[in-house]
């Protein structure tokens, strides 16, 4: 922190803490909290009091009102939102500079995201809004043959963020930073630190296995340079020359013995999305996240558990071009009982026809879950109370439903609908409408009035499948909002307020309540289950709603509004409960 950063920030101190107490800052409060933000002051803090101590005269001998302006110029500067953070649960940052932590979210665009990708997405979003510093995104997509980009997820994966409302600072994509790349091999080699082999891979393994040098690895490094820019102008095909970075032969993990870094890929039989066949040699992962990371300034990096075997294996590039190693943060897996999370199955089930896309409701794409009307907030939340755990966090159905609920049952007005109906001819009822409330708890939303058209004092109305039973077996029910009905064989008949006491009690403990649209008020309709679907009708007040809207079909659950035209039906998908 410069000279002039510090007196910035002490003036934002100064400031707040002299508006806190009536324009009168107090030295020995804002020496506390300079030192809780930057405990490296407390070496210099000698050096630094009579700086505090020159702001605070003078910000003490200003009005109430100069100090309020003056603090709007400041304010910025005080991690407020860290403290807002750490109350939603997440914890402070090791080795964390205020306004200077990067962090980054890397995809390969060879899939769309799905709940497994949440975890580092948004921790390293919420971590870099925290500390109001950068989040990165970069596509990692380096892999042209085996895990081959497309154009189309590059799209999505911006979409899916831009739906979780996460905004990054800077965009970058792997395939266009191939000479960054080379230009980094090429130091490496000049340092001896690398080399070009060209042994086979069962050769190469053989060698490895016995803790032994491959013949290439002692050849001068103008020779290996050379090789590399053979590599490069295609003299060789693939798997007959990779660049190997030199480490501990005889280290306990043999997959860190000599990794590869960079590798060739026929890119006239595997073709880029983005860079066509202009490049032929390709860097492996572990060597074009170290090269980026440092390049792109990345302070910290959030990772699972799995990747701690990577981290070294980088290490050894942060050594030999002598940068300063990100701090990785891990943490454990996420675990989603009966969440189909596999790129490969999922692909193959589009192909077969068991999935009908990446929205599948049984899947656990994003896309997916905000088909089914999950709220992004929902799924941060989420992120943000399991945290930073090294141990496996599981993510069932029942959490996602209940944070969802907070969210949308404010906004979801309610609505009767019934899954492939039967009618039912209600006789006695002495009212030709009812109206309801939109939603019991906000009256300020008003009321929905549904028409009973009735025939010879008949009224026809649909129930729901399921409550067939219920009907079958009960003598009395209530049909929620007309009142009690004695069933028979000719319907269901209106039984006044007035009854004897002992069967409006029996009526109120023990027998159902019954959701119901009437026959003349129904709009066809289609329930969208994960599992399956239904067809029914809704009452037409529904139509007050637009496609996307969260609403609650009662005794049902919560449902999106999908489309209001599919084929003469509105189409209404399952949120949950």
């Amino acid at each position: 922190m410069t000279s002039e950063e510090l007196k910035k920030l002490i003036y934002a101190i100064v400031l707040e803490n002299a508006l806190a107490h009536g324009g009168s800052a107090s030295m020995d409060a804002v020496i506390k909290k300079l030192v809780g933000i930057n405990p490296d002051i407390r070496r210099i803090i000698k050096d630094v009091i009579p700086m505090i101590r020159g702001v605070v005269d003078e910000v003490n001998s200003m009005g109430l009102e100069e100090q309020r302006q003056l603090f709007r110029d400041y304010e910025d500067l005080l991690p407020t939102v860290v403290r807002r953070a750490e109350r939603k649960g997440l914890p402070p940052l090791p080795k964390a500079e205020y306004g200077k932590v990067v962090t980054r979210f890397a995809p390969n665009p060879d899939f769309v995201l799905h709940l497994g990708s949440l975890r580092p997405l948004v921790l390293s979003y919420e971590y870099a809004r925290m500390y109001k510093g950068k989040f990165i995104l970069r596509f990692e997509d380096t892999d042209p043959r085996t895990k081959r980009p497309r154009v189309e997820y590059y799209d999505m994966i911006l979409e899916d963020l831009d739906w979780l409302g996460i905004k990054p600072d800077e965009v970058y994509y792997q395939s266009k930073r191939l000479e960054i790349y080379y230009d980094v091999a090429r130091e490496l080699i000049k340092r001896g630190y690398a080399y070009v082999c060209k042994c086979s891979r069962n050769q190469f393994s053989e060698y490895v296995s016995r803790g032994m040098a491959c013949p290439h690895r002692d050849l001068p490094p103008e020779t290996s340079l050379d090789e590399f820019e053979k590599m490069l102008s295609g003299v060789y095909g693939e798997g007959e020359a990779v660049v190997r970075i030199k480490t501990d032969l005889t280290h306990p993990n043999p997959s860190i013995r000599d990794w590869a870094a960079l590798r060739i890929i026929d890119t006239r039989k595997y073709r880029h999305p983005l860079v066509g066949d202009k490049y032929v040699v390709w860097p492996l992962y572990n060597f074009s996240v170290s090269v980026d990371d440092h390049l792109m300034g990345v302070t910290h990096i959030f990772r699972g558990e799995e990747h701690r075997i990577n981290e070294e294996k980088q290490l050894y590039i942060y050594r030999y071009m002598g940068w300063e190693p990100p701090v990785a943060i891990h943490h454990g897996r996420l675990a989603i009982p009966g969440g189909i999370l596999s790129k490969s199955k999922i692909l193959n089930g589009i192909k077969q026809g068991i999935y009908s896309g990446v929205d599948d409701l049984r899947l656990a794409t994003l896309r997916a879950l905000r088909r089914r009307g999950i709220e992004p907030e929902a799924l941060k939340n989420i992120i943000i109370k399991i945290g930073l755990k090294p141990s496996t966090a599981v993510i069932d159905w029942s959490l996602i439903a209940a944070e969802n609920r907070k969210i949308i049952d404010k906004l979801s007005n309610r609505y009767y609908g019934v899954r492939e109906p039967f009618e039912v001819s209600v006789h006695g009822l002495g009212v030709d409408s009812v109206s309801i409330r939109k939603h019991p708890d906000y009256p300020e939303k008003g009321y929905r009035v549904i028409k009973l058209r009735k025939f010879n004092d008949v009224l026809e109305i649909y129930l729901d499948i399921f409550d067939e039973p219920l009907v079958r077996e009960n003598k009395y029910v209530r049909l929620i909002h007309l009142g009690n009905f004695e069933v028979s064989r000719d319907g269901a008949r209106y039984v006044l307020d007035y009854v004897d006491n002992d069967v409006k009690k029996a009526m109120e403990s023990r027998y159902p309540f019954l959701h119901w649209v009437p026959k003349n008020n129904a709009l066809d309709a289609v329930f969208r289950y994960p599992d399956k679907s239904f067809k029914g009708v809704v009452e037409s007040g529904i139509r007050d709603e637009s496609i996307g809207s969260h609403v609650q079909l009662e005794r049902l659950g919560y449902f999106v509004i999908e489309d209001f035209d599919v084929e003469g039906y509105i189409e209404l998908i399952f949120s949950h409960d």
